[in-house]
């Protein structure tokens, strides 16, 4: 279940390996607008199914998840494989925790670790809003808006990482996101699709995930597919329940 791992490098930017910090340059917008409206789902408890297939350079694997969210608090994660479970994951504010029964070991993630390394703030607000099709980083007075065909495009920027969404002005949610690192540029880009109504708002029930960098070896591209369904919302209280079995080795 080594794999897992790789579900989170949709927010951790695992591969945006940032070398130095330069000056990223503007780009040019094409016809430029007065401001973008962007429709973010919020909930108190959030609860779920999702089916993910990851896929790299050597091969591909599905997994079926279990998923409960608690707003802005905790994402609670359990895998499974052919019916067997293989993991479970537990974010939080402090930390990243993915455990792996297959393998008998866990990984923990530090957001300050993973920040200072990629040069772009990881933290969990970032990971809950990848997951639900929300703005990763919030808008700001410095940010670029225009319109690119038939999107409303958002640009922003954070050391030497670009940020571009692109927002369909109808429904008023993001169908895509490109984060490029200048110095290598790799690139991370979230697609989302399907969009069906949650409560009051819309949800993206289908997504990709693509990760591309550069290796020795040469171009990388490792995607991940997920899409959702039984999804609910409501100020019903759920359980996040999460153990590290003692002979479980750290990694």
């Amino acid at each position: 279940m080594r794999n897992l791992v790789l579900l989170f490098g949709l927010a951790l930017l695992l591969h945006l390996q940032a070398c130095q910090r330069k000056a990223v340059p503007m780009l040019s917008m094409p016809d430029a607008i007065k401001t973008v409206d962007v429709e973010e789902i919020d909930f108190g408890y959030m609860h779920g199914k999702a089916r993910m297939v990851f896929r790299d350079d050597k091969r591909e694997r599905e997994v079926k998840a279990n998923i409960r969210i608690r707003k802005d608090s905790v994402i609670w994660m359990t895998f499974s494989v052919v019916g067997v479970q293989g993991g479970k994951a537990l974010i939080n504010r402090d930390s990243i925790t993915v455990v792996s029964n297959v393998d008998k070991e866990y990984y923990v993630f530090d957001y300050k670790e993973l920040s200072n390394r990629f040069n772009f703030e990881i933290n969990y607000s970032v990971l809950e809003a990848a997951m639900l099709g929300n703005l990763i980083r919030a808008k700001e007075p410095t940010d670029e808006i225009g319109r690119n065909g038939n999107f409303d495009v958002l640009l922003q920027h954070e050391n030497t990482v670009t940020i571009k969404s692109l927002i369909n002005p109808v429904i008023k949610k993001i169908e895509k996101v490109e984060l490029v690192e200048s110095n290598t540029n790799n690139k991370l880009m979230l697609e989302y699709a399907n969009f069906q109504p949650l409560g009051e708002k819309n949800l993206p029930y289908n997504g990709v995930v693509s990760v591309f960098y550069k290796t020795t070896a040469g171009l990388i591209n490792n995607t991940i597919t997920f899409e959702y369904n039984k999804i609910e919302i409501g100020d019903k209280e759920l359980k996040f329940p999460f153990n590290i079995p003692k002979r479980y080795d750290r990694r």
